[in-house]
């Protein structure tokens, strides 16, 4: 049931534009969300109340690595997807490995462009693509004290 989110681009695209013609607001954000957490949840929950449809742009397994370190993901890519497509306030999944999802930005056209408040509008890749559409860019608050690294730290201090 959950994989049935879980799209390819091409599905997304499609399913973007139905949703949009449909006259629904599309959001997009994207991240790697390996090692799920409050913060996580928290932050998807305020994007998705910025439109109807939210739709999450995961970085693959090779895209984390590069990112994060040789270490990263503890989580593969399949498990990510289907942890993340699981949330029902998240309409769909799509896996990117680009350096950035700027090309999967342009080709689901979002209303709304959603990033942590760690980010400003300047710094937000796809930021001046979507307020050239007449799309919305939004910063949203972040829990303090939750990130993946940190509790990676926090395991690897308790053994």
């Amino acid at each position: 049931m959950t994989e049935s989110k879980i799209l390819t681009r091409e599905q997304v695209v499609q399913r973007a534009d139905q949703w949009r013609a449909d006259g629904q607001q599309i959001v997009f954000t994207n991240g790697c969300f390996d090692i799920v957490h409050l913060g996580h949840i928290d932050y998807l929950e305020k994007a998705r109340s910025l439109g109807q449809r939210l739709i999450l742009g995961l970085n693959t397994d090779t895209s984390v690595s590069c990112i994060k370190g040789p270490l990263r993901p503890v989580v593969n890519e399949y498990a990510r997807a289907r942890l993340m497509a699981a949330l029902e306030f998240i309409d769909a999944v799509t896996l990117f490995g680009e350096p950035t999802p700027l090309e999967l930005i342009e080709a689901v056209q979002p209303d709304v462009l959603v990033k942590g408040d760690d980010y400003t509008v300047d710094t937000i890749v796809g930021a001046d693509f979507v307020l050239a559409r007449g799309g919305r860019v939004e910063t949203v608050a972040l829990v303090p004290g939750y990130s993946t690294s940190k509790l990676i730290e926090r395991i690897k201090q308790s053994y």
